[in-house]
């Protein structure tokens, strides 16, 4: 898993916070600050956050656009059984 914050304030934009917060969070993994909305643009997103799911072979298969559980969505869920389904999955795509 990799982490790429856009950020949306002025203190979001400091290494240093944003740090603090992944340490809050128990964050484990890396995150990309991207300051300058690089990725942000090359991916086309448009909301806060936007969430991708990419295969074994580098293949984009699942994104959610917003909170994934946000008022009552079921998106943590959808997404952690596509990740399953992803590691199950022969690396090859066969079945």
């Amino acid at each position: 898993m990799i982490g790429i914050h856009t950020p949306e304030t002025a203190p979001e934009h400091n290494v240093a916070n944003v740090r603090q917060k992944m340490q809050e969070a128990g964050f484990d993994f890396p995150v990309l600050l991207d300051n300058q909305l690089r990725n942000w643009k090359a991916w086309g997103n448009t909301m806060w956050p936007t969430v991708y799911l990419i295969d074994k072979q580098g293949y984009v298969t699942f994104w959610w656009m917003g909170e994934l559980n946000w008022q009552g969505a079921q998106g943590e869920k959808i997404m952690r059984e596509k990740i399953e389904n992803l590691l199950v999955a022969p690396a090859d795509g066969s079945s």
